[in-house]
């Protein structure tokens, strides 16, 4: 194995969560979910912090809870939409790890997301859009970039295996 941790990166809709848990039982790692750490820390739903807080609060939480994965091994950890996209955090990821893009269309990202309101940066469109392009850059400086528009879980799973060496 190449690495002793691995960062899951991508807009949200991704897929990061899904693959995260796939791959950390495959290879018998722990997984950790940065917005289920920022939610129970923080004791409140990712919507909410951002209703009662603003995101400057949630990105300061964010960086502090990637901060606590760093020492950790044999760890693959599902990061937010938007934790790669802070230039501080993307380079602690990709010195501490391994970063996978897990890349998909936008039009993926719409079909995908639920209309509960559960993602409070998701509520305009255009908005949502503009969000989406901007953060291709970031994401374009992963280690690894996986095609995950149309793959199931499995499938991205075993592509990983194969990058790694595993």
């Amino acid at each position: 194995m190449r690495t002793e941790k691995i960062f899951l990166v991508g807009f949200m809709a991704a897929g990061k969560s899904t693959v995260a848990e796939a791959l950390a039982r495959r290879i018998d790692w722990r997984v950790e979910d940065v917005d289920a750490r920022i939610e129970a820390r923080e004791r409140q739903t990712v919507a909410d912090i951002f209703a009662q807080h603003g995101e400057d609060h949630f990105r300061a939480v964010e960086r502090a809870v990637v901060q606590e994965l760093l020492p950790l091994r044999h760890v693959v950890v599902a990061t937010g939409g938007g934790t790669f996209a802070d230039p501080a955090t993307r380079t602690a990821i990709n010195r501490n790890g391994t970063s996978v893009w897990l890349d998909v269309t936008f039009e993926t990202v719409i079909a995908r997301l639920p209309p509960d309101g559960r993602r409070p940066l998701a509520g305009n469109r255009d908005t949502l859009h503009r969000l989406y392009r901007a953060r291709q850059a970031g994401y374009r400086q992963a280690h690894l970039r996986l095609d995950a528009d149309s793959l199931p879980a499995g499938a991205l799973v075993e592509r990983l295996m194969d990058w790694l060496g595993a």
